[in-house]
């Protein structure tokens, strides 16, 4: 299935959570925290929105940092997605 977000929406997955910490103490999965870096998998067109003028700054394949709280998850075709605002999203992570 494919999703394909509206107007200034970002599709996103998850990275792994870390399963170690840099000491190197393995957590179990109730201590992982939440992580908050993504891949970007689908990117609205923007647009005019309330009106103001949205040009999306992110692109398909970019890896970003975006806010804790921020969106709603789904599940589709067994992965866990997260549709959020292009606002919630605090940085692109350059590798």
């Amino acid at each position: 299935m494919k999703v394909k977000p509206l107007f200034d929406r970002v599709v996103i997955e998850q990275l792994e959570a870390e399963e170690k910490t840099d000491s190197g103490i393995v957590l179990l999965a109730k201590d992982q925290e939440k992580p908050q870096m993504a891949r970007v998998l689908a990117v609205g067109p923007g647009g005019v929105i309330d009106g103001k003028e949205i040009v999306m700054q992110v692109k398909v394949g970019d890896k970003v940092l975006y806010s804790k709280y921020a969106g709603s998850e789904f599940k589709i075709d067994g992965k866990n997605l997260t549709v959020l605002r292009q606002s919630d999203i605090l940085a692109i992570v350059e590798d």
